[in-house]
């Protein structure tokens, strides 16, 4: 019997096309990052003769900032990350093949770029040709059985991977192309949903407990009383007159106030390193963790460049406020240095990753001077010492709760 040479190869096509699936099997399996699993099968596939020159996955993420995220891989080039925030313009979203497969629930759309089947009804395929593409197969395949489109189609909520594959091969795709390239689908969803899963996770986490915090959960520290002592710089700021603001406002107008204050003071400590362990009301507690000798310094001089920069951005956001009649916010701001137990506090039920110990004691009574003493600022000689600033000296003071009086000095800078 004659076997014939398009069998031979449309074998060796599957075999090749079966090695990628299984690669995508193994990758998703030992958490291999989502960019280096798309940059990867891309490149298997070309390797396999599946002429695709440009590929693009998108999907919907779970984060307090981003709402989805893209990853574009082009021959020889590196994949392209892309987050989009949730205020951005949607319009190119809505006005995208992809779009138009999830509201009309149909799996995959195929155009011609080039020659008389040439079909230009989306922009990006303008685009694409006009980049030297032949050819474009769009696609989505879910993760639920339905897709939910709210009021006024405004917002779109889906759960799968939505996606494309582009040619530059002047005869385009071939129908062995796209059968590889649908068998191809399905297995990177899987790989995507189940990275995809952790990465929401780990996002939550983040989120709601700080990337420290987080991570030591979702290693297994997750029963009460699991945690470690650390020494850390502490950080608490309490905002000023709240209980005045709470009555003065709306509800809305005053949750708008508290954002702008924690964006001020929280947000400038994530910008330099420190890690926010809980939002106590209008307060904020932070920390500056010290893993190594010799750290203490720079996690002093850390926290004081977030002190520094807390008072700017109030700063700035009163100018805003001011401008539109709205009342200034002000904030109190504590810094100590000491050991603290870092862990699970709670009860079997309802656990939350935070410090407790004598220093957290400490640096809430250091804030709730700088009320007594009209300060700002105030830190403890234990935080003094370890940085060079001019400081001025604000006395003795035997603080509720604690058996010795504390040395605190201000920041002559921020007085």
């Amino acid at each position: 019997m004659t076997v014939s040479h398009s069998s031979v190869e449309s074998e060796r096509g599957n075999s090749l096309i079966d090695s990628v699936a299984n690669s995508l099997v193994s990758q998703a399996l030992i958490d291999t990052p989502i960019e280096e699993i798309f940059e990867k099968t891309c490149k298997q596939l070309h390797a396999a003769g599946v002429p695709i020159a440009r590929a693009q996955i998108g999907f919907k993420v779970l984060h307090p900032l981003f709402d989805a995220q893209t990853l574009t891989w082009k021959l020889n080039q590196k994949v392209e990350r892309n987050d989009f925030i949730y205020s951005e313009n949607r319009d190119p979203w809505r006005n995208s093949p992809m779009f138009y497969l999830v509201i009309n629930q149909i799996s995959h759309m195929r155009r011609k770029l080039t020659g008389d089947e040439a079909m230009l009804d989306f922009d990006i395929l303008e685009t694409l040709k006009t980049e030297g593409y032949t050819d474009y197969l769009a696609f989505i395949v879910p993760f639920s059985k339905q897709t939910v489109v709210n009021k006024n189609d405004e917002e779109l909520e889906n759960s799968g991977i939505v996606g494309s594959w582009s040619t530059t091969r002047k005869t385009g795709f071939s129908d062995n192309d796209i059968q590889a390239l649908k068998r191809i689908e399905q297995r990177l969803a899987v790989a995507f949903k189940i990275n995809i899963q952790t990465q929401i996770t780990e996002n939550i986490l983040s989120a709601y407990l700080g990337p420290d915090a987080g991570s030591q959960v979702l290693n297994g520290n997750i029963q009460r009383g699991d945690g470690e002592t650390i020494y850390a710089v502490l950080w608490y700021s309490d905002m000023r007159d709240s209980t005045s603001l709470a009555n003065s406002m709306s509800g809305k107008d005053f949750l708008q106030a508290l954002n702008t204050y924690f964006e001020s003071t929280a947000g400038a400590v994530l910008n330099h390193s420190g890690e926010v362990l809980r939002f106590i009301g209008d307060a904020v507690l932070a920390i500056f963790p010290i893993r190594d000798e010799g750290a203490t310094s720079r996690a002093c001089e850390s926290a004081m460049k977030a002190a520094i920069e807390a008072r700017a951005n109030m700063e700035e956001a009163n100018k805003k406020r001011q401008d539109d009649n709205r009342p200034a916010l002000n904030f109190g701001l504590g810094l100590h240095v000491g050991k603290v137990l870092f862990g699970n506090i709670g009860v079997p039920q309802r656990v939350e990753f935070s410090v407790i110990g004598r220093a957290a004691n400490e640096v809430a009574r250091i804030e709730s001077l700088t009320k007594e003493l009209n300060r700002p600022t105030l830190v403890s000689e234990e935080f003094a010492r370890n940085i060079s600033v001019d400081w001025v000296g604000a006395g003795e003071h035997l603080l509720k709760g604690l058996d010795r009086p504390i040395q605190v000095y201000s920041p002559s800078d921020l007085d």
